[in-house]
This record gives C-alpha cells, structure tokens and sequence, in this order.
C-alpha cells in the first residue's frame, strides 16, 4: 500500500503538467484509496498484537500513560486549539502501552469529532471504587443512544470517511484492551450535547 501510494504521488507531482483533468482524478482516488488502506492495515495490526501484552505484576502510574498519549496528540491539539485537562489518576495494574492506547484513542476521537460550534475540550478523571474507573468527557458532536454500543464494534462507523477520518477501528481496540483485564468501556452521550467514555479495570 504504501509503494502505491509513493508511485501515485510521484506520477501527480512529475506528470501534472501533461495530465488531463480526468487523469488527475484516478490518480487522486488511487493516493487516497491506498492511504486508507496503508491506516487499515496499521490498525488491524494494532488491533491483532493487542492480547501479546500481559499486565504487570505492580501497579502503574496513570498519570504517565496519560501525559505519553498527549504527547502523541500534540499536533491534533495544537490545529483544532483544543484544551485537555485531567484530575489526578489513580494507579492501576495495567500494561503501561495498553493505558496510553485507550487515552490516546479516547482523547483522538474526542477531538475528532468536535462541535464546528465551539473548541474542543476534553476533561480526564480517574477514581478507585473497588475496580478503577476512568472517564474522558468531551463537548463534542455527540451520539444517538441507538448507537452506543454499536461503536465498539470492529469497522463501525457512524460518518462517512470524507466527514470524518479513520477506519472504524479505534474504539474496537479499546473494547479488546479493557476485556483482556476483565473490564468493561461504556459511553454516556446525547446527541449535540458530548460524550463521556468510561472504562473499568479490575485489579
């Protein structure tokens, strides 16, 4: 995919001059098709390696695998002027890579599908009742209620791919990291009002 997508952007940059208008349309389909599929591919491995990673034997300090997915998200923040804020979080027994996934997919979605009505905000929060629950709220676009189990599914999506980009399988992931620690990720949303992501792990 990706030796497709070099070769289709090569010929767009040496041929544009010779190029009729129905020429550079294939071309662009055939970069953008083979983009996604290169995302898909990345995604689905991501998705596979996900049970490889076994808990440690002591707890972690959330705090880090938040601050390492928001440094992954720095441009994404940076371009929609998003403001992300968390309370402190509690230690959990998890597989730092595992943590930083969920809060990096969590906070991307949550930036992603923002309000064109104001900046995004995202808010994370952290509590040990028994089991540790934490939560990632947003004032995004929102979900329907008929929709919310349905996007924990693999290849479930809510728009189409030239609305909003991705393949359908960030909150698939999630669901398989949380149900390897025998936990469980719920979202709480209205449409045009937000929506707050909880996810529960069983020490």
């Amino acid at each position: 995919m990706r030796t497709i997508k070099i070769y289709g952007e090569m010929l767009m940059l040496r041929y544009g001059d010779r190029r009729d208008g129905e020429a550079f349309e294939f071309l662009d389909h055939l970069c953008t098709g083979a983009s996604r599929m290169e995302a898909l591919v990345r995604d689905l491995l991501e998705y596979t390696q996900v049970t490889r990673i076994q808990a440690p034997a002591e707890p972690i300090d959330s705090n880090e695998a938040l601050a390492s997915a928001l440094d992954n998200l720095v441009g994404a923040i940076t371009e929609s002027g998003a403001v992300v804020t968390a309370d402190p979080l509690p230690k959990v027994r998890m597989h730092n890579t595992h943590l930083r996934q969920l809060f990096q997919n969590l906070i991307g979605n949550a930036i992603k599908y923002r309000s064109p009505e104001r900046e995004p905000a995202v808010h994370v929060d952290g509590r040990r009742e028994g089991a540790c629950v934490f939560s990632v709220r947003d004032n995004g676009i929102g979900i329907g209620p008929e929709y919310r189990e349905l996007i924990f599914g693999l290849f479930k999506r809510l728009h189409t791919s030239d609305e909003y980009s991705g393949t359908g399988i960030g909150l698939a992931i999630c669901r398989r990291i949380v149900e390897q620690y025998h936990g469980r990720i719920w979202v709480e949303s209205e449409r045009g009002s937000g929506s707050t992501f909880f996810f529960e792990i069983s020490d």
